[in-house]
């Protein structure tokens, strides 16, 4: 068992060039990831998420630098690394010809681990109803969910996850995101890529801002929009059938008086804090916008 303080993921000064490049395409990137944590990589295409997902999931060995998982360096791993992790990319992985429910068995009898029920697995991922459909029929967004479930099929102690809701209504994300974030309540960390501001909020425990193959800043997502908002409340009111709107200050909430005037008559419809989007965080931080 890895030490309770030991980070799941320790990286210092990882680089990595692609043949032929003029620039590195991961910069001296330097981080570290808590057991049952959900860490996001946010940032645009190209900045260096993906490359740096390929380095910790061992499909590519051609770079500098410290990379450690549970405690040991990566390329003292053998084959025993991906009995502990789960890899779940953007471009979903899967047998056309074989039904939903046979993919996952197929896929299971690959590890030494013993899997979750498969039909427990589909059901968590809302595919129980097409567990007997063959996968060349599915939409995107049934592939994306499957490809998650195939990744929770070893049980995971390590999850990595690249926009893991993509192609997904909002009712289906939201239950990705719970399952996701449910793997963390029981002790799996969680390493996820994503653009998606939404995802990356709701879900991550901490975020890195990742620009042009460096970190720009790393921090909880209430930090990051508590620490470059603005402290107050915007306030939607009508009067005479016009609707209007006023920003208060946080300090002058209670002492206000046209604001307790609007209370007093019922005028005000809306208050909404006006604490920074992590959109707007990621444009200040980086000078660039998602």
């Amino acid at each position: 068992m890895d030490g309770a303080g030991t980070p799941v993921i320790d990286v210092e000064d990882l680089r990595v060039r692609y043949r032929g490049a003029d620039a590195d395409a991961v910069a001296g990137m330097a981080f570290a990831v808590a057991p049952g944590e959900v860490f996001g990589f946010l940032g645009p295409s190209g900045a260096g998420k993906s490359t740096v997902q390929r380095v910790l999931t061992r499909l590519l060995r051609g770079y500098s630098g410290r990379a450690a998982v549970f405690g040991r360096p990566l390329d003292s791993w053998g084959a025993d690394y991906f009995e502990r992790i789960g890899v779940g990319f953007e471009l979903p992985v899967a047998f056309g010809k074989l039904t939903a429910a046979e993919n996952l068995t197929a896929v299971a009898r690959l590890y030494r681990r013993p899997p979750p029920p498969v039909r427990e697995l589909l059901e968590a991922v809302d595919l129980a109803g097409a567990a007997e459909r063959r996968v060349d029929g599915f939409s995107k967004g049934m592939r994306m969910r499957l490809n998650l479930a195939r990744a929770l099929v070893t049980r995971p102690d390590l999850l990595f996850l690249d926009e893991p809701t993509s192609g997904q209504d909002p009712v289906h994300a939201a239950a990705l995101r719970e399952v996701i974030r449910d793997q963390a309540r029981q002790g799996t960390t969680v390493f996820l890529t994503t653009h998606d501001m939404t995802t990356a909020d709701r879900l991550c425990d901490r975020v890195a801002f990742v620009v042009d193959g460096r970190i720009a800043a790393v921090d909880s997502p209430r930090a990051f929009k508590l620490r470059y908002g603005r402290p107050g409340v915007r306030v939607e009111y009508r009067v005479d059938g016009r609707l209007d709107s006023r920003q208060v200050p946080l300090d002058a909430l209670t002492a206000d008086p046209g604001l307790a005037d609007l209370l007093a008559r019922g005028a005000v419809e809306t208050v909404h804090t006006r604490e920074a989007s992590l959109d707007d965080v990621f444009a200040t931080v980086t000078e660039a916008r998602l």
